[in-house]
């Protein structure tokens, strides 16, 4: 009796596979066409500059800097974008000289630097929103921490 069950049960499984295979399933539907690649506005970079803006200000306000160190380079490169959207020298006139002497400090590992190449920063910020007619926005020393979830001090 169990080779017949066998035999039955293959002889159905083969009738399905066969019938299956003789219905013509639809077609897939064709693959969306390149979407474009997604390329930030210049509003999302500068809110991620601002982000690095009060990370590097904690960073150097604690000495920690190997961490400020780290934030300028994400500042720079986020400065390159800007510089490629807008086009032209904007950037580098209002925040070259500032990033140059913000590295300087961070690597004599001097507060005192730091601060001052800091408010200079800043400074080319607010003098860049002017030149492009944004002058109510306005960068300064970040008052609070926002970021609770990272530290800040040099960690031994």
């Amino acid at each position: 009796m169990r080779p017949l069950v066998a035999a039955l049960a293959t002889a159905a499984l083969f009738t399905s596979i066969a019938t299956g295979a003789q219905d013509k399933a639809p077609a897939p539907a064709p693959a969306p066409q390149g979407k474009e690649a997604y390329h930030p506005g210049l509003g999302e970079i500068m809110a991620l500059q601002q982000m690095r803006h009060i990370k590097l200000w904690f960073a150097g306000h604690n000495g920690n800097w190997p961490l400020a160190d780290y934030e300028i380079g994400e500042l720079k490169e986020g400065f390159d974008d800007v510089t490629e959207l807008l086009g032209g020298d904007i950037v580098e006139q209002h925040v070259g000289g500032p990033l140059a002497d913000l590295q300087n400090a961070i690597n004599g590992k001097s507060s005192a630097a730091f601060t001052a190449a800091f408010d200079g920063l800043s400074a080319g910020c607010n003098a860049c929103h002017h030149t492009l007619d944004h002058p109510f926005i306005v960068i300064q020393r970040p008052m609070v921490l926002p970021y609770g979830n990272q530290v800040f001090t040099p960690q031994r």
